[in-house]
């Protein structure tokens, strides 16, 4: 093959950046429209040049940006370089191990980290950090180096590392069973009425807002919606706020920030959620004062992974491991305690 057609081979090859299944109740709609209801910070005219190029796909066949979506079609969007995330810079960045050996990795990832490159965040990753520092990670099944499970970027808190493909695998198959313990430490809006108790809703994309899940019920929840359980426990009462405890027995995108708003009781300054204002107290102005100061402190949700448990891959114990709460989660717990010990 000569070196002209070798080059044009190469161009035919398309990677898939996004895809997206139309859901059964899709009501017909421009595909250029559904796109900017999936993709983060797209902008119409963007989509229509995909479209024009030839990269947008619906059911593997190239369509124009007026074609109508339609239930159950797959839509990609097709270019012909990798999709950032593939392209895997290894960087320099410190990384608090908690614990590690031949076969994991236990991480203690700071709030404002990301934890895979994606879109909009392509450097400063803790996959970068990762691929600096240890060579030959296993990929997981999105190509990911030895990502088992996420977090997200302002949330603190634990992470596991698979070292071999052997604990990629073994410790996979650990959260699709739902046999690790995750327990995460979250201020949330309100003063509970229970001591404890467990919210039981299927969660999904949001109709409207589709950088937010929700919790489906009754007919839509099998529709829309995935099974998520999560069990709360009080650990102190605040005031206006209350400190708990979730244990996790699934593992859904926002799953803790989506349930805890579902029951009435939104993470303090979950900006997604609405967390970010003023969801109980007085209308005084000292006491707006003082609550914009705890935003200040904590400039991200209230949430923080603080234990994690999973049986090792290879000698089959069972490891636990515990994270103190962050400076920033600290200083702003201690001001609602001291507004209310003055409350009573």
């Amino acid at each position: 093959m000569d070196k002209e057609a070798l080059e044009q081979e190469e161009n035919d090859d398309l990677y898939e950046h996004h895809r997206f299944v139309a859901e059964k109740g899709q009501q017909p709609l421009r595909v250029d429209k559904f796109l900017m209801n999936y993709i983060e910070k797209a902008t119409r005219n963007k989509i229509q040049k995909a479209a024009t190029a030839g990269n947008i796909y619906v059911n593997d066949v190239p369509v124009k940006s007026n074609y109508k979506v339609k239930p159950h079609d797959v839509v990609t969007v097709m270019f012909a370089h990798p999709p950032y995330e593939f392209l895997l810079v290894p960087e320099d960045i410190p990384l608090d191990i908690v614990y590690e050996d031949d076969a994991v990795l236990v991480v203690n990832k700071p709030a404002g980290m990301v934890v895979h490159p994606g879109h909009g965040n392509y450097s400063g990753t803790l996959i970068n950090a990762l691929t600096y520092h240890f060579e030959n990670l296993p990929n997981n099944s999105s190509g990911r180096p030895g990502l088992v499970h996420r977090i997200d970027k302002d949330t603190s808190g634990l992470l596991v590392v698979a070292k071999t493909e052997e604990a990629m695998t073994h410790l996979a198959s650990q959260f699709f069973n739902k046999t690790t313990e995750r327990t995460y430490t979250a201020l949330v809006w309100g003063n509970m009425e229970e001591d404890q108790g467990t919210v039981e809703g299927h969660i999904g994309r949001h109709p409207k807002n589709r950088l937010q899940n929700t919790v489906f019920l009754g007919e839509e929840a099998e529709l829309k919606g995935k099974p998520a359980v999560t069990h709360y426990q009080v650990q102190e009462r605040l005031g206006y706020v209350t400190l708990v405890s979730c244990t996790l027995e699934t593992g859904r995108t926002h799953q803790i920030r989506v349930h805890m708003k579902h029951i009435g009781h939104t993470l303090f300054n979950d900006e997604r959620y609405g967390g970010e204002k003023i969801l109980k107290g007085t209308t005084f102005t000292k006491y707006k004062q003082f609550v914009e100061n705890c935003f200040k402190v904590l400039p991200r949700q209230a949430l923080h992974a603080a234990t994690l448990g999973f049986e090792h891959p290879v000698s089959g114990e069972f490891m636990r491991f515990q994270a103190a709460l962050p400076e920033d989660m600290e200083k702003c717990i201690a001001k609602w305690r001291d507004y209310a010990k003055h409350m009573q």
